[in-house]
């Protein structure tokens, strides 16, 4: 697939790095050389120094016969006018957009298909909706490292770590569906020490594994409490920032949990005041030692710092937590410090980036691809994934899962069928269409996954 990716910033570079392995052809353009010579120097793709919107430089790039343009510069309007030109000159099948301002998003208009001259974007892509979407589902199961919607969220794929009081740590995996005999659940990966295990019925689970189940939704909890101690439910939060996201999170949550909002600039705090309606806005610094032993911060469930300040993010949470926040979360926007606080004392690093790089993704994979979800820093994917066809013209429809050949790493965690969940058996057998979730332990192999999803042209 030939792709144009306009913008060598974070999530730029971010998506090059995914798909440059993945047997693309891909070509980053963006106006700052130095990016561009440092992407080339870690990756196997071309680069082009221009404005992303000049149709010129579009042209150089290859836009001409393009399968695919993704648009993550830092600026909505250049994004917006680049898939424009990429439609009205190029024809280019697929444009992908990100935009952040929410003035543009609160006018669907704007891009919808439906409405006379509307932007010609096919996907658009708000990083901040799903960074809050994120950070809302990991509020609502506390315990869990990561929440991931599959099936429109009747089914969810779940991280957590394994505690050395958990009723399953140091027994066999199969002991897990003998005490939960009518749960819909399955262990679809291990990580261990960073290493990961395709589980099966006899692995152990040992104190501090990662452990990432699929389970439907009335049944994560009873999952969780054999892996870790059963954790009570939030209720008073601390939101430090009052950005976009911390807005929205303050917006969402305001009516179900007792939050409390730090914002610094004085007249963004009476912005937000005005604007939410339970939540009380704070004037102050996050990282005010005071300011946090004021507002009782020992009993605080949960202390998310969602500010555009990577360092400011670190330094409060690691401050809330030293002064006895339960659960600290922050968001960390360079992919270095990630790796750097994430097995400290922060609970949970958010990382916008490996956000937004799903969402991308999912209208990059071949085949019909419903939803996909990165983990594990992009070592590993998470797909929802169509199966079509009939028995003669597709690898899977119409066979059971042990008679399907997956790739090495790679397992079916379970089936969603007509709305209904169906935990994966090895005598399952997939009809067409089925959404089959797919779990890769190695993301080099998902060109091999790609084509089980693949009817052949018979089909048609």
């Amino acid at each position: 697939m030939k792709i144009i990716i306009l913008g060598a910033g974070q999530v730029g570079s971010s998506v090059a790095n995914s798909l440059a392995s993945e047997a693309n052809d891909i070509t980053v353009v963006d106006i700052n050389e130095e990016l561009l010579h440092d992407l080339q120097e870690r990756l196997d793709i071309s680069t082009l120094q221009g404005h992303a919107a000049h149709p010129d430089v579009l042209r150089r790039a290859g836009a001409e016969d393009a399968d695919m343009i993704i648009a993550v510069t830092n600026s909505d309007e250049t994004n917006m006018v680049a898939c424009q030109i990429a439609y009205v000159l190029f024809h280019t099948p697929t444009k992908i957009a990100r935009v952040r301002y929410q003035g543009f998003l609160d006018c669907p208009k704007l891009f919808s298909q439906d409405s006379p001259g509307a932007l010609p974007i096919d996907v658009l892509i708000s990083p901040e909706q799903l960074v809050t979407d994120h950070i809302i589902r990991l509020i609502e199961n506390p315990g869990a490292l990561q929440v991931l919607d599959f099936a429109g969220g009747s089914l969810r794929l779940v991280g957590v770590k394994g505690y050395p009081d958990g009723p399953l740590v140091g027994k066999k995996l199969r002991v897990l569906y003998e005490r939960m005999p009518g749960v819909a659940a399955r262990v679809a990966a291990i990580y261990r020490q960073e290493q990961p295990i395709l589980p099966q019925g006899d692995s152990v689970i040992q104190a501090h594994d990662e452990v990432f189940f699929l389970a439907t939704k009335e049944h994560i909890h009873a999952v969780m409490s054999e892996l870790r101690r059963v954790e009570q439910s939030y209720r008073r939060l601390i939101i430090a920032g009052g950005g976009n996201v911390g807005k929205r999170l303050a917006s969402v949550l305001e009516n179900r949990y007792r939050v409390k909002v730090i914002e610094r600039d004085l007249q963004r705090s009476r912005f937000l005041a005005e604007s939410l309606d339970h939540a009380i806005v704070l004037h102050g610094d996050v990282s005010d030692e005071s300011l946090l032993i004021e507002e009782n911060i020992e009993n605080t469930d949960v202390f998310c710092a969602v500010t555009n300040d990577d360092e400011a993010n670190i330094l409060s949470t690691m401050l809330a937590k030293r002064l006895g926040a339960r659960t600290v979360m922050a968001l960390i926007n360079r992919p270095a410090y990630v790796d750097l606080v994430q097995s400290g004392p922060i609970d949970i690093a958010i990382s916008p980036q490996q956000a937004t790089i799903g969402a991308l993704l999912t209208h990059v994979r071949r085949g019909d691809i419903v939803q996909v979800h990165s983990l594990r820093k992009g070592a590993a994917e998470a797909i929802e994934a169509i199966a079509h066809g009939d028995k003669n013209t597709s690898k899977v429809v119409g066979r059971a899962i042990s008679e399907i050949q997956l790739p090495p790493g790679t397992s079916i965690g379970a089936v969603v069928r007509d709305g209904t969940a169906i935990i994966a058996h090895h005598d399952t057998v997939i009809k067409s269409g089925d959404h089959v979730i797919l779990f890769l332990l190695n993301k080099h192999r998902i060109v091999d996954v790609e084509r089980f999803f693949q009817v052949a042209v018979t089909f048609f």
